[in-house]
């Protein structure tokens, strides 16, 4: 069986696979898709395996952040190139990623992690936003949700006679809302980070004067 961080690995092999084979076209964009899927499947597994076979350490949840954001990163940029979203999704979405790492690197380095017992959230309401299977497993979904509904309009493109159907449209416009929704959810999310852990930077600047 794979360790949590041989899933974490795959996961991003199989998002850039996914990408190359959608940039092919025609049937490929099928197998992409599924893979899409397969992928966005493996988000949860690694965590599951981590808890059920006791493998869970603070590197291993930093590397399952990274892999989050690398995997996000890379679809938001390929669906921003083929002109289904508009640029500012991506951007919008590394900047605030770039930011909360950033304070949370600073926080890791003093012994507090992300989520878990010893998380930077000081506060309930941050706790909650961040740290919460709920709040957690909602994001993912809806990001999941427009993931898929993105590659999904991609693959159809293949099929012309029904890429102006009804159906068609109703799922362009079904991804878009998906999309707005997460980045939407994304920021929300990213708040309280922000909010908090500026204090971690604030106190590492006033020890350098």
């Amino acid at each position: 069986m794979l360790t949590p961080n041989q899933i974490t690995i795959l996961r991003l092999a199989l998002a850039f696979l996914s990408i190359g084979l959608f940039s092919l076209g025609g049937a490929a964009s099928w197998v992409a898709l599924a893979l899409l899927v397969i992928t966005l499947a493996l988000d949860a597994a690694d965590g599951y395996v981590a808890r059920r076979r006791h493998l869970t350490s603070d590197a291993g949840a930093a590397f399952d952040i990274a892999a989050d954001r690398i995997v996000e990163s890379v679809y938001w940029v390929f669906f921003a190139s083929t002109g289904l979203i508009s640029f500012w999704i991506p951007a919008i979405v590394i900047a605030r990623g770039g930011l909360t790492d950033f304070l949370r690197a600073i926080a890791f380095a003093r012994g507090q992690t992300a989520f878990g017992e010893k998380t930077m959230m000081k506060s309930v309401w941050g706790r909650r936003l961040t740290g919460s299977r709920g709040s957690r497993a909602a994001y993912g979904i809806v990001k999941c949700a427009a993931f898929f509904a993105l590659g999904a309009r991609l693959a159809l493109e293949g099929a012309p006679a029904l890429v102006a159907s009804q159906f068609v449209k109703g799922l362009y416009i079904g991804a878009i809302v998906l999309t707005i929704t997460t980045v939407a959810f994304c920021l929300l999310r990213g708040a309280p980070v922000i909010v908090e852990g500026a204090r971690f930077f604030y106190e590492n600047e006033m020890k350098r004067r």
